[in-house]
């Protein structure tokens, strides 16, 4: 078994080359792989953490041309409702919230300690996925 998650959640973007630059540069995702046909991204694996606390996301082109692709919806066609998002744990929420919201992310929760343990927000991406952000490690006492 590799030392990463075995849950790996997948999201789609309308321009995903561009979605993956952003992602990188305000969550700190680091590319795995990418396989793309021009500017249609089949296939996308970014990283987050090392070791151990190593989590992945993988993505994708929004279009409805493959059998995976006709499944997933994109949050513009809920009206930014979202039936699923993704939580990272970071070594330090407040640096972390300074670098999304400087790259324009959409904060919907703000910074704050929360009642459970940790520091945390909650954000969109540059095309509305939800995200949270934050210290508490659920890992830790598991």
């Amino acid at each position: 078994m590799s030392p990463g998650s075995t849950v790996i959640p997948t999201l789609v973007y309308r321009d995903a080359p561009k979605a993956i630059d952003w992602l990188c540069d305000a969550f700190g995702f680091q590319r795995n792989a990418v396989y793309a046909d021009g500017d249609v991204v089949l296939h996308a694996q970014l990283v987050h953490g090392t070791g151990t606390g190593r989590g992945m996301i993988m993505l994708g082109s929004a279009n409805k041309d493959g059998d995976w692709s006709k499944l997933m919806i994109h949050p513009d066609e809920t009206g930014q409702r979202a039936t699923q998002s993704i939580c990272v744990i970071v070594v330090d929420a407040d640096a972390h919230y300074a670098q999304a919201t400087k790259c324009g992310a959409q904060i919907v929760i703000d910074i704050a300690d929360q009642p459970y343990g940790g520091r945390g927000y909650a954000c969109r991406d540059l095309e509305g996925h939800l995200w949270w952000f934050g210290t508490y490690d659920p890992w830790k006492d598991a």
